[in-house]
């Protein structure tokens, strides 16, 4: 599933080529693409037509796209395989195409949701007085927010009686982190996935999160991490940060710090990949 980096990459590609721009008609060509919108698939076609988007938003891994003056939102949902696309009108359908938008002005482009596992999706919500859709207002201020307040979240932290990794991996304690980069943080970091967040000082939590940060800014620059085909921008284009992972994936293969073999064990229906050596476990 696209963590922070990615769907920030998606977000400024939509700024781009979607801001400002007037909905002239919607296609929706799965039902499923549209599930998370209670009154169905027409109603979410006919509240668009007309609309004109704002710049669009994101907070950790969901992002929205406001309707001017309107306080209502379109969330989008990637899921595991979601992909909204900038197009050319008349281009051909993508074999997994989902919901057409295309617009009324002449630039000849069109906005496309493509999704061939159709886990993900679109959806119309209110909005809070913050500007959030009101489905994710319990979700926490993500790392690189610059209101995102750390003594609150070491707080937070030691007060979750969790493990490490849970933690970081917890939408309500921060948003945006998901498997690959809390294993790449925690190996910046030298600290298990299982260390007790109890155990964790303060000193040892901002070193952390500087870590989360750097990591998803390396991320960022190299337009996100893509091991498929699957993630892409909205130009079809995949990021290679896969290239610099020290950590996720690289089961057996030595660690770029002290060579020792890295190791990868089964976590929560996931992996964690770990030095052995460098992320000594927590003593029972």
């Amino acid at each position: 599933m696209p963590e922070l980096p990615e769907v920030e990459v998606v977000r400024r590609g939509l700024e781009r080529w979607v801001a400002g721009r007037t909905v002239e008609g919607v296609e929706v060509l799965h039902p499923r693409a549209v599930r998370r919108h209670p009154a169905g698939a027409a109603d979410f076609a006919a509240r668009l037509v007309g609309q004109r988007f704002a710049a669009a938003c994101r907070r950790g891994k969901y992002l929205w796209v406001p309707l001017e003056d309107k306080g209502v939102s379109v969330l989008g949902h990637l899921g595991m395989s979601g992909q909204l696309l900038v197009q050319p009108e008349g281009a051909p359908d993508e074999k997994h195409l989902r919901v057409r938008i295309r617009f009324a002005d002449a630039t000849g482009t069109e906005l496309r949701f493509v999704d061939q596992r159709t886990f993900g999706g679109l959806s119309l919500h209110d909005n809070t007085s913050e500007g959030l859709p009101d489905v994710i207002a319990h979700i926490a201020r993500d790392p690189l927010d610059p209101a995102f307040d750390e003594a609150a979240y070491h707080q937070a932290l030691r007060a979750k009686h969790s493990t490490l990794k849970r933690a970081l991996l917890d939408q309500s304690l921060i948003s945006g982190v998901g498997n690959i980069y809390a294993d790449e943080a925690l190996w910046r970091a030298r600290l298990h996935y299982e260390r007790p967040t109890t155990t964790l000082p303060r000193a040892r939590s901002v070193e952390l999160l500087g870590h989360v940060r750097d990591v998803m800014n390396a991320a960022l620059a190299a337009g996100g991490t893509s091991f498929d085909s699957l993630y892409v921008n909205v130009n079809g284009e995949s990021g290679y940060f896969d290239r610099s992972l020290d950590a996720y994936g690289r089961e057996d293969e030595p660690c770029r710090r002290c060579g020792t073999p890295m190791r990868r064990r089964p976590w929560m229906n996931r992996s964690s990949y770990y030095c052995p050596r460098c992320q000594r476990a927590p003593r029972p």
